[in-house]
């Protein structure tokens, strides 16, 4: 496949060697299957420490991730269709190393470079499972991990490279340079400010649903606005609803003005009505005219944790439950939010904003861990 760049120009054409995985069978191939990928509120907190700091964040991209990990199990393949050995054409590989495709490959990645990071005398954060720090006297260096992606940042840029040296006597790897885009999000570094935004993404949304020419909205949803799984008007396709939802809520991880009225439209993707259609379109409509928006971090005079909290009392009609919302930031730019149905429904508004709190903290805590 061919990966390209935010400008649309070809950045390089990828092609893999990838075993049949659906062949294999739970409890005699494979046992656990996981990658740990890093939350993108660790990524904008990463930011956000980097913009007062005055730090660069660079990206590593780890060439074949996956043929790196070690197996614990004992797997056996066919020889590859053009490779196949003559004379010996019954015979199988061995595996030794891990292959594309095998349910346990991301697992076998992430105990190796973990592994590997440990020794090079790096620890573990407590609250976030891919974010690794090593102290070097006065100096500290700073790794998130995104399966075969590395962002770093430091203090000190010599201990940067020196990190990356390290890394590339055990690894093959691409050094990125300055971290520029990141799935789909475009980041400027200036002096002392980072701007995030998803520009492209945002354009090529409309582009998929044919809104191109459509009239721009001043506000994502009205905020009178009463949905519910029954009406009256007619169903429409399923399918179409949810890829709108789901576009609208991957580009919240950069507008997060747009995430309560994606949240709540995210509630009707089983039972999508031409209203639920009506009000999506409204949503992409005020895409278009804020296609720049996004999150700028940059340096405060007070470098500390603020987060807000907010609750309605039985927002939904369906079910009279309320809708939680938070936000945090550390002054600028804010690096974690939410917006969801609370499980239970809240006999008084007390009792509502007593949950929406209750969350929050909880948040608040892992966030003060990370920021400690």
């Amino acid at each position: 496949r061919t990966k390209l760049n935010a400008d649309d120009s070809i950045n390089k054409h990828k092609a893999r060697l990838v075993v049949k995985g659906y062949a294999q069978v739970f409890g005699v191939d494979y046992s656990e299957t996981f990658a740990l990928v890093a939350r993108l509120d660790t990524i904008r907190s990463l930011l956000a420490v980097a913009a007062q700091k005055n730090w660069r964040i660079y990206q590593l991209d780890i060439k074949s991730t996956f043929l790196n990990g070690f197996l614990q199990e004992e797997i056996y393949v066919e020889q590859p269709q053009g490779f196949i050995k003559d004379g010996e054409e019954n015979k199988v590989y061995l595996l030794k190393k891990a292959l594309y495709g095998l349910k346990q490959a991301p697992r076998a990645w992430n105990s190796r470079i973990d592994e590997h990071l440990l020794n090079l005398g790096f620890s573990k954060s407590l609250s976030k499972s891919t974010l690794y720090v090593k102290i070097d006297g006065a100096d500290i260096l700073i790794i998130s991990l995104y399966v075969d992606d590395l962002f770093v940042t430091g203090s000190n840029s010599s201990l940067v490279e020196k990190f990356k040296k390290e890394m590339m006597v055990v690894f093959e790897m691409t050094d990125l340079g300055l971290m520029t885009f990141f799935l789909g999000m475009e980041i400027k570094q200036g002096e002392h400010e980072v701007f995030v935004c998803q520009k492209k993404y945002a354009k090529e949304i409309l582009k998929k649903f044919k809104l191109e020419e459509c009239k721009e909205m001043n506000t994502p949803m009205n905020q009178k606005e009463r949905l519910c799984k029954e009406d009256g008007t007619e169903k429409i396709d399923q399918a179409h609803f949810r890829s709108m939802i789901g576009c609208l809520l991957y580009l919240s991880a950069t507008q997060p003005d747009i995430l309560n009225a994606v949240s709540i439209l995210s509630r009707f993707m089983h039972c999508a009505s031409e209203m639920h259609l009506k009000v999506v379109k409204r949503v992409i409509r005020y895409v278009k005219g804020t296609c720049n928006f996004g999150i700028k971090y940059k340096k405060t005079e007070k470098f500390k944790l603020i987060g807000f909290s907010d609750s309605d009392w039985g927002g939904s009609i369906d079910d009279m439950r309320s809708t939680s919302g938070y936000s945090f930031s550390f002054g600028s730019g804010v690096f974690s939010w939410s917006s969801k149905k609370q499980e239970n429904v809240a006999q008084s508004t007390a009792e509502a904003e007593f949950v929406a709190a209750t969350v929050v903290v909880n948040q608040a805590f892992v966030a003060e861990i990370f920021f400690d």
